[in-house]
């Protein structure tokens, strides 16, 4: 039984799909080859002071959260979003009903950290990852996507979500 209609489930895709390709690009590329990922040459960017220089951020001391690069982090958040739309869509009723809770605290996630990281890249860095930056817009416009799908599912079945 399918919860989502075809634009929803697009929607809610789509973005965390974006991210997780800009993520996979930077762990392949810059962890696993060691190049820096295509188009990541050293630029300015239209904001004063602040260069697009992938290299600057990768290698900074903020790239990683206890050895752990914080784009494999990224990774892990767009593909557990993904199952959990994918879960509320297709399962059944109990782990649907639990995936679109934990989606909906999941997403909080995302959001709380993308200030930090535009933050510290703007800065303390002065560098910006063009990578980087996609995560952080699929990041919110996956956080509105979701939340626009809440406020709707609240509105037709007047209840909350707990």
């Amino acid at each position: 039984m399918r919860r989502l209609v075809k634009t929803w489930l697009v929607l809610m895709l789509a973005f965390s799909a974006v991210g997780l390709f800009a993520s996979s690009v930077v762990i392949y590329t810059y962890y696993y080859l060691h190049e820096l990922p295509p188009f990541c040459t050293s630029f300015k960017s239209p904001f004063p002071g602040v260069t697009i220089d992938c290299e600057r951020v990768l290698s900074s001391r903020y790239s990683d959260i206890g050895g752990v690069p914080l784009d494999l982090l990224a990774a892990i958040w767009f593909i557990a979003n993904i199952i959990l739309v994918l879960i509320y869509d297709l399962g059944p009723q109990r782990p649907a009903s639990l995936a679109l809770n934990t989606l909906f605290y999941w997403r909080f996630i995302g959001i709380a950290v993308v200030p930090y990281l535009i933050f510290v890249e703007t800065y303390l860095l002065h560098a910006l990852c063009m990578y980087c930056t996609i995560m952080h817009v699929m990041i919110v416009i996956d956080f509105v996507v979701i939340t626009v799908f809440f406020i709707k599912v609240r509105k037709l079945s007047g209840t909350t979500i707990h």
